[in-house]
């Protein structure tokens, strides 16, 4: 596996690790359809998080939750939607980012809840 991708497999586990510790239950990783993915779909209590997670090895281009681009947006929606029709969910959803900085001196999860809507 490629260097980038370990990074990125580390930002996923240190969000799933992070969620769990807030009291969420992971129902999906990495989960496809068509040829979007959703990093991490979890619940708490009556809401469905989709959740993206963003790392990077630091801020020098600003923070990682910057570079959700409308596009990934718009694919998170309608992989939410299909999940929600295929699954039979009658949660909230909300979509969420997970923004995270690893290198040899820090080492930060930042969740924020509701990052984006459906209206993109």
């Amino acid at each position: 596996m490629a260097e980038h991708n370990d990074f990125g497999a580390a930002g996923e586990q240190l969000a799933r690790d992070f969620l769990i510790n807030q009291g969420y239950t992971l129902l999906e990783t990495n989960w496809r359809h068509l040829s979007h993915e959703v990093d991490i779909i979890a619940q708490k209590g009556d809401i469905l998080a989709f959740v993206e997670v963003k790392t990077r090895n630091s801020r020098f281009l600003g923070e990682p939750e910057v570079f959700v681009s409308r596009t990934q947006q718009k694919a998170y929606i309608a992989v939410a939607n299909a999940y929600v029709q295929q699954n039979n969910r009658s949660e909230e959803v909300r979509f969420d980012i997970i923004s995270i900085i690893i290198n040899s001196k820090e080492r930060s999860v930042k969740h924020i809840p509701g990052a984006f809507s459906t209206i993109v």
